[in-house]
């Protein structure tokens, strides 16, 4: 249900331009990945936030490999949809 709502607000944030031509399971798995992906992402601007508050370096490091990884995950994300719609221009 708590999944649902987040991908309901989530394309809703998006304007709904998911991969529409996608079906089904692949459709919410690209959706959970890119929520997924953005809650790391807001996790390691957390968990920056608070090593600099507590000038803990360790913390501000690992929250910035944090964000790191999840900008690499989503660029990931990006060139799949890419290459689905490049697919999809050929189908047609």
């Amino acid at each position: 249900m708590f999944t649902a709502l987040i991908l309901g607000h989530w394309i809703s944030l998006c304007g709904g331009n998911l991969t529409r031509r996608m079906q089904g399971e692949e459709l919410l798995m690209g959706a959970e990945d890119k929520v997924s992906n953005k809650a790391e992402e807001l996790k390691g601007k957390a968990k920056e936030g608070a090593g600099r508050l507590t000038d803990d370096e360790r913390l501000e490091a690992e929250g910035r490999a944090d964000q790191s990884k999840s900008h690499l995950k989503q660029a990931g994300e990006k060139l799949k949809d890419g290459a689905e719609k490049v697919k999809d221009a050929f189908k047609d």
